[in-house]
């Protein structure tokens, strides 16, 4: 039984001054988590109820599928990821240090290497797979920007699993049953959640799933057609196929003074007021001009070399979008100072005709998939106050590759039916990979197959993030009052609180207490003596176990009052009927 008078708990009544969203501030005020340091938290009683509740209904499911647990430490060795470059490739993000012998180690983001690796230490047969493993673990990623508190932190727990299939069949079927698994695990946490196509990013492979719950202070942004049912992260969307346009008929490029333009906004209005600017069949809109956002790619290795994306002038350029689309690269601003490095780039006025890998500039040009052959254009003329007019591609000028880079907007055409789509923002809970064979060959994860033959072993890489469910479900269940946790990972069933100052209320409060716990019923009593109704109240709702229970003045009359945190609903309960009353609930 958990006392109020005795549990380790302090509840404010103001939210943290470094709060943004709801979960970081109710988990702070209601007594469940603390800060140490940015992205670094500590778990007090009441949150490590819930979080170890998670973790039991993920640990549950997962053996419910028939995958096995196995544990493995968080401080790694660096050959293995070296063998995978991911060494390199994580950047940043990587925690690496060195001990006493100056032997390189890391604090595992991720653990792909290590269940390779004893999958290869342990089997050899075609006949021992397919295999799905997995294990629960503390994380580390150098976050840039740990923010939300426990929704974007430096340390976490994850539950990861992996299977090892020899065909690319039975890939296909385990990733399937970690699926089901997943969605099973997501319904008993009472979450609200997407499944969306996703990019497999540092991960590697092919096929790639999110489970996103939405929430509009969730980081991912996700498109939804209500039409086909087509669901993706915004950074797998695809732009629906633009067809090649005949321009026989378009006037050669001409470039014209354009002066006083420092927006599209303005651009367009002096093209369509001048008459020598005019279009003869419409007037020009923000999306006929062609824009060109320079940036900066940073290699592995620190190297940092231009790239030039041509997008629609009614477009913003997604940074997200291009990061996944030139992985492993990463992107940085364009500063003054690298313009002064690179003079073929005229700040404002950068045409595509002094752009690409082959040009004189050498400068790698990409554009947007609505950059077809023959589309029209207005752009920069690599001039100040200059612009050229009736640029037409794939005539005027060419690119080095095309890159899903522009903003998706509500109304964009799905690209499975062409209806308009919708957006909504959520947070990343889950995500399953179809990984191939990049880690086993890699580290050599080989197999003999019915012929005797030595055979790559095929992976997939299943992720939940368990201490990040917490803040996500006290994102999506809770009220203006507080939190309102599901029965299933509440840290108790039912909140009594006793009420007055003569004894009685007191001691049929205990014994209710008592005959609930052994009836296993797991019970917060707020048993404190001189706190007033209003404060005891007040805690019970920030709190958020799903029922709670009042005793004190309804004594005289022979009930009790019993509360549903969710609905607020209120009902009198005979004292007779009040266990097995609560007893009914909680099944």
């Amino acid at each position: 039984m958990l006392r109020m008078s005795t549990l380790f708990l302090r509840t404010l009544r103001e939210d943290p001054a470094d709060a943004e969203v709801p979960s970081h501030k109710l988990l702070v005020r209601a007594g469940y988590v603390r800060r140490i340091a940015p992205g670094i938290w500590s778990w007090l009683p009441l949150g490590y109820l819930v979080y170890r509740n998670i973790e039991r209904v993920v640990r549950e499911e997962m053996n419910a599928a028939g995958f096995q647990e196995v544990h493995f430490p968080a401080l790694l060795p660096r050959e293995p990821y070296e063998k995978t470059h991911r060494w390199e490739d994580y950047g940043d993000n990587l925690f690496r240090l060195q001990d006493r012998k100056k032997a390189d180690y890391l604090l595992g983001p991720t653990h792909e290497e290590m269940f390779t690796l004893m999958v290869k230490g342990e089997y050899s047969s075609y006949k021992d797979l397919p295999l799905c493993i997995y294990h629960i673990q503390i994380k580390y990623r150098d976050e840039a920007r740990p923010r939300a508190g426990i929704l974007r932190a430096r340390e976490f727990v994850m539950k990861d699993s992996y299977s090892f299939d020899v065909t690319d069949e039975g890939l296909e079927k385990s990733y399937q049953r970690h699926r089901d698994a997943y969605i099973s695990t997501f319904d008993r946490l009472g979450l609200s959640y997407e499944i969306v196509s996703a990019m497999a990013g540092a991960m590697g492979g092919s096929k790639s799933e999110e489970f996103l719950a939405p929430c509009t202070t969730g980081e991912d942004t996700y498109v939804k057609c209500k039409s086909c049912g087509m669901a993706a992260n915004v950074e797998a969307i695809v732009t629906r196929t633009v067809d090649e346009v005949d321009a026989s008929d378009v006037p050669a490029a001409h470039v014209e003074d354009t002066p006083d333009t420092p927006t599209i906004a303005s651009l367009v209005e002096i093209s369509n007021a001048r008459p020598e600017l005019r279009r003869s069949d419409r007037d020009w809109t923000a999306a006929d001009t062609l824009k060109n956002v320079v940036v900066m790619q940073v290699a592995v290795d620190g190297t940092r070399t231009p790239l030039v994306i041509g997008l629609p002038g009614d477009r913003e350029v997604d940074l997200k979008r291009v990061e996944a689309g030139i992985h492993p690269f990463e992107i940085e601003a364009f500063e003054e100072e690298d313009f002064k490095k690179y003079p073929a780039l005229v700040k404002g006025y950068i045409g595509p005709e002094v752009l690409g890998e082959k040009s004189a500039s050498g400068i790698r040009y990409v554009v947007d998939p609505r950059v077809v052959k023959g589309t029209r254009w207005i752009t920069g003329a690599n001039k100040r106050g200059n612009h050229v007019y009736d640029l037409v591609a794939g005539r005027d000028f060419g690119w080095d590759g095309v890159i899903e880079a522009a903003e998706v907007r509500q109304g964009d055409g799905c690209s499975e039916c062409g209806e308009e789509v919708t957006i909504a923002r959520g947070i990343e809970i889950g995500h399953i990979f179809q990984l191939g064979r990049k880690y086993a060959e890699a580290l050599d994860l080989k197999v003999l197959d019915e012929n005797g033959e030595l055979v790559t072993v095929t992976m997939g890489s299943y992720g939940i993030g368990v201490s990040r469910a917490v803040a996500t479900v006290a994102e999506q269940s809770h009220d203006e009052k507080g939190l309102i946790w599901p029965r299933e990972i509440a840290p108790a069933d039912i909140h009594i609180i006793a009420t007055g100052k003569d004894d009685e209320p007191f001691n049929v409060a205990e014994r209710f207490a008592t005959e609930l716990e052994a009836a296993g019923v797991r019970v917060l009593f707020d048993d404190r003596r001189g706190v007033s109704v209003g404060v005891k109240f007040n805690d019970s709702e920030l709190i958020g176990v799903p029922s709670i229970a009042v005793v004190g003045k309804g004594l005289n009359d022979g009930v009790i009052e019993l509360r549903d945190r969710k609905s607020g609903e209120q009902t009198l309960v005979p004292i007779a009927d009040f266990v097995s009353t609560v007893v009914g609930l909680c099944k």
